[in-house]
């Protein structure tokens, strides 16, 4: 892994001098994909996330017996995914970016099948690219140079790309919220100015999609998965894009008011359609949710199947829905089961936020009601 060389029989794939271009590439324009943050010693990892990963396996399983199968193949699938999810980041270094993004997505697709561990990673390369870019970074022009690159291509990618980080958006918000900030809304606005235009963008992609999707005749359950985006991208400061009077935030005041339109024009509609959404003890919901960041979710998730050396099949994106997926009766159980894990991992390993220790990764769903309440609040127009 830290090669980037593979032996497979008599095989031999030497992928270095291509990972370290398109890193140094990606570097430059302030992300690294492939490296987390280290809070205490304030620098970017030396290691790469799945060897960061790799290196906890052994220190947790490591022995004399030989390792599981099932434990490496996940891990080598981990180390293809984040290759990918660089390569999601240059879509636009040469050719269409959406044809780009539909050679990742097939690729995910063999990564993923039948041929791999049956660990379940992502759904598409938009998902990807939220992975790729989901820790901190001390330079943060580096969201508002992608966002500009986002906003060129074509309108499925956008509204994929609106989608999941509207949900993810949301949970990483009220985190911080609840944990950063202590319940106070304006440090968070004030120390996210890279966090709400992404957040803004993705409302107002997801409005104006709903709008063309219901003038098209779509039926109401088509609408479902936007509904849902919307609320959970809208409990991150429901006050702020769609109160009655919304605040000051570091976003652009045509965009806010575009928002702030188009759901004004439906306002009625919309806010019964997110009854549907309210959390309960007996169901997943995302509004339960709560991170810092999204990749370390996947983290999480990637290192219990590790440890128990059986594949995951919920995915990050199935993470950030409470939906039913057709096919899948089991995934509303597996969905908080592993949520729940999750949780139990992060009250072990707290970090420290504040002069406290906490969870970073949190699922709660009293928490999700008082979120859903304050939303739906917001959405009805009733003052705080």
């Amino acid at each position: 892994m830290r090669s980037h060389r593979w032996s497979a029989g008599a095989r031999r794939l030497d992928l270095g001098r291509a990972v370290a271009a398109l890193d140094r590439r990606t570097r430059a324009e302030g992300f690294h994909a492939l490296h987390d943050w280290d809070g205490v010693a304030a620098a970017v990892n030396l290691e790469t996330i799945p060897v960061d990963v790799l290196d906890l396996a052994i220190r947790t399983r490591g022995g004399p017996d030989p390792p599981e199968p099932g434990a490496l193949g996940i891990l080598v699938d981990y180390y293809f995914m984040y290759l990918l999810a660089l390569l999601s980041l240059r879509v636009w270094d040469e050719g269409h970016p959406d044809a780009n993004l539909d050679l990742i997505a097939r690729a995910l697709d063999r990564l993923q099948g039948p041929g791999g561990s049956g660990q379940r990673f992502a759904d598409d390369a938009e998902t990807l690219m939220l992975l790729a870019t989901s820790h901190y970074e001390p330079d943060e022009q580096g969201f508002a140079s992608l966002l500009d690159r986002v906003r060129t291509l074509g309108g499925a990618p956008q509204t994929r790309i609106a989608g999941v980080h509207a949900v993810s958006m949301g949970c990483h918000l009220r985190f911080g919220f609840e944990a950063t900030y202590g319940r106070d809304l304006g440090s968070m606005r004030d120390d996210n100015a890279a966090d709400y235009p992404w957040l803004s963008y993705s409302l107002l992609t997801l409005l104006r999609t709903y709008d063309e999707r219901d003038a098209a005749g779509v039926a109401p359950q088509g609408l479902h998965r936007l509904e849902e985006a919307l609320i959970n991208g809208l409990s991150a400061d429901p006050a702020g894009f769609v109160g009655p009077s919304p605040a000051r935030m570091p976003v652009a005041d045509a965009e806010r008011r575009e928002i702030r339109d188009r759901f004004d024009a439906r306002r009625a509609d919309l806010a019964e359609r997110f009854d549907a959404f309210l959390p309960t003890a007996q169901a997943y919901s995302p509004l339960s949710f709560f991170f810092n960041f999204c990749q370390n979710v996947l983290k999480g998730a990637v290192i219990d199947a590790v440890l128990w050396g059986a594949p995951s099949a919920v995915s990050v994106n199935d993470l950030l829905s409470g939906l039913p997926s057709e096919g899948r009766p089991q995934l509303d159980e597996e969905r908080q089961a592993l949520a729940r894990t999750l949780n139990r991992y992060a009250r072990s390993n707290p970090h420290r936020i504040r002069g406290r220790l906490m969870p970073v990764i949190v699922y709660d769903p009293q928490a999700g009601r008082r979120a859903f309440a304050a939303t739906r609040r917001a959405a009805h127009g009733v003052r705080s």
